[in-house]
């Protein structure tokens, strides 16, 4: 079975500045991948390629095996990459009940007849469904990250793309935030996750990569990542043979 998503040497520059520089990895169905690395690293930028935001310079986006770097956003939407922005910006007039039917209808091309429930039951899973009739200007800075991963989640994706969700966030939101991740992680959705808050990406991934200057420097288990001593010199800022 190809991988829900491949990425072949991507690179992307902006005149001396390069974000993306051979980027080369893949995704398997349901698995969960995290993504660290330092301010500026290019992490944001891999997104913007998956997504269609921006165009590479250079190698390829596939997805379920089929070539989709020429894709606009909005197709590659509608075919399963859905995603999260770092800092929430919901339709704050409108309900929270609306802002995902927008999604469902527009992002995903439900009919409404089959959107409604559909939003109704990932209401539910993400832990808003008792907000359902507020405005979104009125949720809390949790509640609207919620509101991110529910929106994403009305795309009816297979890739969901988390940038950097749980900042901000109290350690107690942010458990609660992991809790709604991994609970959304036994329907089968694959994830890449983006966090600088650690802790709480290891306690969903089955794989960590490493990036810096718009390179992969490590991929592997989480634990033994973290504990590498490129990963400690690179991304924690540490001498690891002092």
């Amino acid at each position: 079975m190809a991988p829900v998503v491949e990425l072949r040497d991507l690179s992307k520059s902006y005149g001396a500045i390069t974000v993306a520089d051979g980027l080369s990895f893949e995704l398997g169905s349901g698995e969960a991948l995290g993504v660290i690395g330092p301010n500026g690293a290019g992490k944001t930028s891999m997104f913007n390629l998956i997504t269609g935001s921006i165009q590479p310079d250079r190698g390829s986006v596939l997805f379920n095996g089929k070539d989709i770097t020429r894709l606009s956003a909005a197709k590659r939407c509608r075919l399963g990459v859905a995603r999260s922005f770092q800092v929430p910006q919901p339709f704050t007039g409108m309900t929270v009940f609306e802002n995902v039917l927008v999604a469902a209808t527009h992002g995903a091309g439900m009919p409404s007849a089959q959107a409604n429930q559909y939003c109704l039951d990932m209401l539910e899973l993400t832990g808003l469904i008792g907000k359902a009739n507020d405005t979104a200007g009125k949720l809390t800075l949790l509640g609207r990250k919620r509101l991110e991963l529910a929106r994403a989640l009305c795309a009816k994706p297979q890739i969901l793309l988390l940038d950097e969700i749980a900042g901000g966030l109290t350690e107690k939101e942010c458990h609660e935030l992991v809790e709604t991740i991994n609970t959304i992680r036994t329907t089968g959705i694959s994830i890449i996750w983006i966090e600088h808050i650690v802790h709480a990406l290891l306690s969903v991934v089955d794989r960590l990569i490493v990036i810096d200057f718009g390179r992969k420097i490590a991929d592997g288990n989480p634990k033994k990542t973290m504990a590498s001593k490129a990963v400690q010199e690179i991304y924690m800022g540490v001498d690891a043979d002092a």
